[in-house]
């Protein structure tokens, strides 16, 4: 079987992160550049080779000076380290159209290993005659373990920044001809 080639549909894809603030709601952020390749046997995603990377210099949270502050050393440091890289090393159907990913995320210089969860949407043709596959992946981090551990304290005794980080992505893929 041939190796198919897949890449990232830009206008029809998403990258989301969700983390408590101080405690008590959730902040959204997205990265507005981002890139994801595929490798697939056929058209078969179960054995496929992925990649990631979003660019931190385009984290959007709707708030200048929070993302300003997300890009600096006390989170993701974007001058030094201005990719965060996911590399899947293994897909595993786990029911119908659900599969868990297995790879390593990389953010800041730590790499470590994590399991995302993936809904593969189908395969479908557009009316240009491109084929797309489409795919909604979540995933729960702690931000500590990638070396983000900036905080302060509230006067209630909390913290502003919440340790687990919720990741969801909208992905469609466009195949390679």
């Amino acid at each position: 079987m041939s190796t198919t080639k897949w890449s990232l549909d830009p206008t029809h894809s998403e990258v989301s992160f969700k983390i408590k603030h101080m405690m008590i709601s959730n902040v959204t952020g997205h990265f507005g550049t981002f890139n994801v390749t595929a490798e697939t046997q056929g058209d078969d995603f179960a054995s496929s080779k992925v990649s990631f990377n979003a660019d931190v210099n385009t984290i959007n949270t709707k708030n200048e000076q929070r993302d300003g502050h997300l890009k600096s050393g006390d989170f993701f440091d974007a001058e030094k380290y201005p990719k965060i890289k996911f590399e899947a090393t293994k897909m595993n159907k786990v029911s119908g159209d659900e599969f868990s990913v297995d790879g390593h995320l990389t953010i800041r210089d730590v790499t470590k290993p994590v399991t995302l969860k993936a809904e593969f949407g189908g395969i479908a043709k557009d009316p240009y005659g491109n084929v797309k596959a489409g795919f909604t992946v979540e995933g729960k981090i702690n931000r500590k373990d990638f070396g983000l551990t900036w905080n302060a304290a509230t006067e209630a005794g909390g913290v502003m920044v919440g340790e687990d980080l919720k990741l969801h992505a909208e992905i469609q893929l466009v195949k390679q001809p």
